[in-house]
């Protein structure tokens, strides 16, 4: 009988992207592996999870609310509900190892795992840790993080799982095709901006807002504005030989790196890390909400020179037009960025993290 694994995280690309990583390098080293995923009806793992051909069961969200409202009474009862079917779904898939990535999905398949004595593996994204990964902590077998100093006991750094598409981009090479594909001129910076898979208001209304200059500049803009704020009412546009291509969502966002010079996003843990790997300079804007875990995730790139930050109420038009421009006018200042954040980040955490996961499998069976 193959070994089962179980895997729980979901509601944002920041939960489900570090999964489907780890799923993938779990297939390679131990093709007989049974994989199930865990996520709820309303997050992004309901598309991207059986796209990425991993099984899907869904258990209903358990949000936390971060203040005391009459929301708060109802959690005991849900929890007990969402954990009830997490046993379940753990029986069910012979469960010898949960691996969990965070969100409203993971804390009650945390506990039910601990109820059933099954060894459990959490991975925490970001350099300030969630809720679910704070409580499980206290009983996990073992605790990975991304980043350097993340407040979590018996912490091990292997960093964020990416998927072998940005592990083994070669942007240069690709580069050509990548400018093709979006429309974007042959030669001239390019400027990358996109906020995550929502997208973010901030950084689009700052973007449109300097796109004239930009343009005149001769920097050409990929705009992914995101899949809560729509392209269609954005026009294409072109000046001095720049363009500006707006579009909602990229499936594959190597091919966006590869196409940019400079990227304008949020502080994610995915974007820090990715960019970084593929050694793309990077304006951070974190995301002024949450536990203020962006403005700590791209911290150690900031003060390395491999990354600018700037605040989200800092953010305008004046301010996106001289950073872009000083960064584009400064081909040596870009290549020493590129090289410096390609230094700073472990590149195979999916595969130190899946032999983490079946060393324990090997353990049980």
């Amino acid at each position: 009988m193959s070994a089962g694994i179980v895997l729980a995280g979901g509601g944002t690309a920041g939960h489900t992207s570090p999964l489907i990583a780890t799923a993938e390098r779990l297939r390679a080293l131990r093709p007989d592996v049974t994989l199930t995923s865990v996520g709820t009806p309303k997050g992004l793992e309901s598309r991207v999870i059986p796209q990425a051909g991993l099984p899907l069961e869904m258990i209903p969200p358990v949000p936390m609310p971060r203040r005391p409202t009459p929301e708060l009474l109802a959690v005991p009862v849900r929890l007990t509900g969402a954990v009830r079917q997490a046993r379940t779904i753990l029986k069910n898939a012979g469960a010898d190892v949960v691996v969990g990535f965070g969100g409203y999905v993971a804390l009650p398949v945390y506990l039910a795992a601990r109820t059933m004595g099954i060894p459990v593996v959490l991975h925490e994204q970001n350099a300030v840790p969630g809720l679910a990964n704070k409580v499980a902590a206290r009983f996990a077998t073992r605790v990975t993080v991304t980043f350097p100093d993340t407040d979590l006991a018996r912490a091990e750094r292997v960093g964020l799982p990416v998927r072998g598409a940005i592990l083994d981009l070669d942007p240069q090479a690709l580069r050509p095709a990548a400018r093709a594909a979006f429309g974007l001129p042959d030669d001239g910076p390019v400027l990358l901006v996109s906020g995550g898979s929502q997208g973010a208001r901030s950084l689009n209304v700052a973007t449109v807002d300097a796109l004239d200059r930009l343009l005149a500049a001769g920097v050409s803009v990929l705009h992914v504005l995101g899949a809560a704020h729509p392209a269609d009412d954005m026009v294409p546009r072109e000046s001095a030989g720049a363009v500006y291509r707006p579009v909602s969502y990229v499936d594959g966002m190597e091919n966006a790196y590869a196409a940019a010079d400079v990227m304008l996003g949020r502080a994610g843990a995915g974007t820090v890390t990715e960019t970084a790997i593929v050694g793309l300079p990077t304006i951070f804007v974190p995301l002024p909400h949450g536990n203020g875990e962006q403005a700590k995730n791209g911290r150690f790139l900031v003060e390395a020179g491999a990354a600018v930050q700037i605040f989200d109420a800092d953010l305008d038009a004046d301010t996106l037009v001289r950073q872009v421009i000083a960064l584009v006018e400064n081909p040596d200042r870009l290549a020493q960025m590129s090289q410096t954040a390609r230094g700073l980040v472990p590149c195979d955490a999916a595969d130190s993290l899946a032999r983490i996961v079946l060393e324990l499998v090997d353990a049980r069976t």
